[in-house]
């Protein structure tokens, strides 16, 4: 299939049977050919999918059936002319997005939304302190205007971030984005909880911004880093120039792709150093195998659950080294 439609969502609902919605929303997800992840759990759900809008929308429906609280779904949607996802899959967790901090609900307290034109008054009010609230990697490949970057690995970090940097005295307007609107939601109950007086954050987060605007009309600089194959999206959400590295997994543009030890699928100049010729070798096989899979029109789904893991740990760890530096 060449033309995949995308779905991401998230709501902040009660869910309390979350663990048993798991295999049946597995199996129809699966019997409909769909790939993707959803996170489920007691404050509700997150995630994005892709397939056929039809299908689609079937196991959004199904899923309303299941749990009223997921009832009318309103998802933000885009395209890919590529498998965003090599599978599908469902986590149920202790937080749809986490920043384990107590307390920050955002069914309870929440800071007040801004449509794409409100949006752009607020970053043009200099009494507010704009924070891309996304992780390090993520700001680099595109922002707003003036936002600050927290340089943060994970949202775990932001909470002792904001009590490092900010404080409901010295900053009474305070304004946070995300890419699709969960993270900054969540921060804005946390922050509030904090004390802070004036709290907004985007209604439907960078893609809902990027689809709303021209380039020409727009206050976004660069592209936004998505978590699937597309790697990035640009205004309108079309196509973004990034693409990951086959070792590390950072987003590269297209000078990182000029580097002298750049190799498709096997290094960038982050990593080149991180692997031996026998993971390069690896790594260049793993891309021949890739290139014979898509000759065939078949799915190559790659390494194993537990390499899986593995090269993200070692990816995670690259991140974190690279932001510490950057912090020095």
């Amino acid at each position: 299939m060449n033309h995949w439609d995308v779905a991401a969502l998230y709501r902040f609902a009660g869910i309390p049977n979350a663990h048993e919605l798991r295999q049946p929303v597995l199996e129809l997800a699966e019997s409909l050919g769909l790939c993707g992840t959803l996170i489920l759990g007691e404050e509700g759900i997150n995630g994005t999918i892709a397939g056929p809008r039809s299908d689609l929308i079937v196991l959004l429906n199904k899923l309303g059936e299941w749990q009223p609280a997921l009832a009318n779904l309103a998802p933000s949607w885009s395209e890919s002319n590529v498998k965003p996802f090599f599978r599908f899959k469902v986590k149920v967790k202790k937080e749809i997005v986490t920043l384990d901090v107590e307390g920050a609900d955002p069914r309870v307290s929440v800071g007040t939304y801004c449509d794409a034109d409100q949006w752009d008054a607020v970053l043009a009010d200099p009494d507010v302190v704009v924070i891309d609230t996304r992780n390090d990697y993520e700001f680099k490949v595109g922002t707003f205007d003036g936002a600050i970057n927290p340089k943060t690995r994970g949202f775990r970090e932001f909470p002792s971030w904001v009590d490092d940097n900010l404080s409901p005295d010295a900053n009474k307007k305070v304004a946070m984005f995300c890419t699709g609107g969960i993270r900054c939601e969540k921060g804005t109950s946390m922050m509030l909880n904090k004390g802070f007086e004036t709290v907004y954050h985007l209604k439907g987060g960078i893609l809902g911004y990027l689809r709303d605007r021209d380039a020409a009309d727009s206050k976004w600089q660069g592209e936004c880093y998505v978590f699937d194959q597309r790697v990035s999206l640009k205004h309108r959400l079309e196509q973004g120039s990034y693409s990951n590295c086959g070792g590390c997994r950072m987003p590269l543009s297209q000078t990182d792709r000029e580097h002298h030890q750049y190799e498709r699928g096997v290094q960038c100049g982050n990593c080149a150093h991180l692997y031996s010729e026998d993971d390069r070798v690896r790594f260049g096989e793993r891309v021949r195998q890739q290139q014979l899979a898509a000759a065939r029109g078949e799915d190559h789904l790659g390494l194993s659950a537990a390499a899986l893991k593995i090269k993200r740990q070692q990816a995670r760890s690259l991140r974190q080294a690279r932001s510490a530096a950057s912090n020095r």
